[in-house]
């Protein structure tokens, strides 16, 4: 299974990989930018060749990005909304020069705009990016949300409906956040459950869609809308509902990494408490 956690970036993209060795991780998560400023300097081909180096030197082949905090493509602020535009093309073209399929972005929040609006613009917002961006190989991977405040993707439903309204559907795909979507009122805490849950987002989104996965425990609890992670099996959710995902034979080639507290080594801890749970 590919399975592995974010990475800090500190020195420079390429070393999150070398740092992911280090957790036992086979496949790594990052920012391609600082996620807390709008800007960043521009990559050099000597950081394009220090991350593919890297790539090889530790087997990693896998990397996955997430756009940063910033960024609102649903804002019904023009201003903050064309300035989100331009934030995810800066880091939609670091990825395509690094060699990135798959960039996962928070579909954006509408404040108090209304969901139909927020989704609308969000669809709109991605038009304008895939226009700009036409042959990019990687993808926007729009991830569930717990829905708290005015966060949208909370429901299956905002996924289908911003797919269905974008102009280049096939250049979207899903990351699925088991404690965003337990927190939104998806349950997969015992195997049937889980069962149930993708059989609903089967029907309503597709499984193909799936393109990567946040594996995270939820400290608060179930439909709390309430976005706070935890470590594996320390939460609300619970082994038996990592253990239904880790044996589903449907996602084992998907990219899978965690998103829990960076403390005590608790990567390599929470990979371990994945791996055991595979049956052989």
């Amino acid at each position: 299974m590919n399975l592995g956690a974010h990475m800090s970036i500190a020195g420079g993209v390429h070393l999150a990989l070398a740092r992911g060795v280090e957790h036992t991780c086979s496949v790594v998560q990052v920012f391609v930018k600082n996620q807390m400023q709008w800007k960043a300097p521009p990559l050099t081909d000597d950081h394009i060749r220090a991350f593919k180096r890297a790539k090889r030197e530790t087997g990693i082949r896998k990397v996955i990005a997430h756009n940063t905090y910033l960024i609102n493509l649903a804002s019904p602020v023009e201003r903050l909304w064309k300035k989100s535009i331009d934030g995810m093309l800066l880091e939609l073209e670091r990825c395509e020069a690094l060699g990135i399929n798959g960039l996962v972005a928070h579909p954006g929040s509408h404040v108090g705009s209304g969901e139909e609006a927020g989704l609308r613009r969000i669809a709109g917002a991605l038009d304008i990016i895939h226009g700009s961006t036409a042959g990019y190989r990687t993808r926007i991977l729009l991830e569930t949300t717990a829905g708290q405040g005015t966060n949208l993707g909370y429901r299956f439903e905002h996924l289908r409906s911003i797919i269905d309204q974008v102009k280049e559907p096939s250049r979207l795909g899903v990351c699925i956040d088991t404690c965003h979507i337990f927190a939104a009122g998806y349950d997969i805490r015992k195997e049937l459950a889980y069962r149930s849950t993708m059989d609903e987002f089967k029907r309503i989104v597709g499984l193909r869609r799936i393109k990567a996965f946040h594996l995270n425990d939820s400290k608060r609890e179930f439909g709390s809308r309430v976005d706070r992670h935890e470590h594996i099996g320390r939460g609300r959710i619970g082994l038996a509902g990592f253990a239904a995902l880790m044996n589903d034979t449907r996602f084992h080639e998907v990219p899978m990494t965690l998103e829990t507290p960076k403390e005590d080594d608790m990567d390599r801890k929470n990979l371990k408490k994945l791996r055991s749970l595979l049956k052989s």
